[in-house]
């Protein structure tokens, strides 16, 4: 039997998962968080030439820290990433974290990674002095979680362009005949362009489900000029000027399985995973994107039987998901 969308098609199909989402529509940016129910291992890769990250290192196979509490998206470049220290407060001040000695008076640790896409220069009031909206945004997301959500112009992809269109947050899972759940979710917001120069068809379009991001196909007498990039932010093809160095684009996401997966099992998932983001947009892993993916195993099943294949097999799917994620986030926003 074929692998196919579990009942959202959304990452919240691997169970033990939800996902909430705020955004500041006057400001126009947002923050997404993806929350496991309990304490989940994580990992996470970094292929963008401008990243912006938090608790990244803490997530190396060979780390004290080896589970997570929550992962954050945000918009806002480096100030999107307040919206994790809301997030670490309110699971702070609840009881939940990473404690290393448990003792009265002792807070816990709240172990939230975070990856942050920039939307500063995409329209809004960005006046904000000194009280960035994220903290509050991260808050609000983390009280708003749940297992369906928006997608589209929402959370952290509510300010998001994917080179000329508008971006915005996908998501996109598959559960197979034995029981394997895999889901990705992703804010897109490339210098790269979601869709074949020319056409409506998403570079992603062999792995799309069901007409889920529009069911566009390319013509049969497409040909690919190699140095076109079609509706990037530039384009080498048509001698557009080229885009600022800096921090100003990234997709950043998050892939996720309902099997139990070591660290170093769920590093080798986010770093194939990353395979999605080259499917779905052109050009990938830019110097001026920031692309990160994360990797969260929600251990609800075991698979101890030839491991390698195992690891192989939802590293596919994860990112097949990823690059379906990446077409619905821009189709939904459209």
């Amino acid at each position: 039997m074929p692998a196919r969308p579990g009942r959202y098609n959304l990452i919240t199909d691997v169970g033990g998962l939800k996902v909430g989402s705020a955004q500041d529509e006057g400001v126009q940016t947002g923050v997404t968080v993806i929350r496991p129910d309990a304490r989940a291992v994580a990992a996470v890769w970094v292929g963008g030439g401008g990243p912006g990250t938090r608790e990244t290192d803490a997530l190396g196979a060979d780390t004290l820290v080896d589970a997570v509490d929550a992962v954050v998206l945000a918009g806002g470049s480096v100030y999107g990433l307040a919206a994790a220290d809301g997030v670490a407060v309110a699971l702070g001040a609840a009881g939940e974290g990473y404690a290393l000695r448990v003792a009265p008076g002792v807070p816990v640790s709240p172990i939230v990674p975070a990856a942050i896409l920039y939307d500063l220069a995409n329209g809004g009031n960005k006046k904000w002095g000194e009280t960035p909206p994220y903290r509050a945004l991260g808050m609000a997301a983390l009280k708003d979680v749940r297992a369906e959500f928006a997608l589209g112009r929402a959370g952290a992809g509510y300010g998001a362009r994917a080179g000329q269109e508008q971006g915005g947050v996908g998501s996109a899972s598959a559960a197979t005949h034995d029981g394997v759940v895999v889901g990705a979710l992703a804010a897109v917001n490339p210098h790269g362009a979601v869709r074949m120069p020319g056409t409506n068809a998403y570079w992603a379009w062999p792995y799309e489900q069901d007409g889920e991001f529009g069911g566009a196909r390319p013509p049969a007498d497409f040909k690919l000029d190699l140095d076109d990039w079609g509706a990037a932010k530039s384009n080498p093809g048509m001698m557009a000027p080229p885009a600022s160095s800096g921090r100003t684009n990234t997709t950043i996401a998050c892939v996720a399985t309902n099997v139990a997966l070591t660290p170093a099992e769920a590093q080798r998932v986010a770093k194939m995973a990353a395979a999605g983001i080259a499917r779905a947009v052109r050009p990938a892993f830019a110097p001026f994107d920031g692309d990160v993916v994360f990797c969260l195993s929600t251990a609800q099943i075991e698979r101890s039987a030839d491991r390698p294949f195992v690891l192989a097999r939802i590293g596919e799917l994860a990112a097949g998901c990823l690059a379906r994620a990446i077409a619905r986030g821009v189709h939904e926003a459209r």
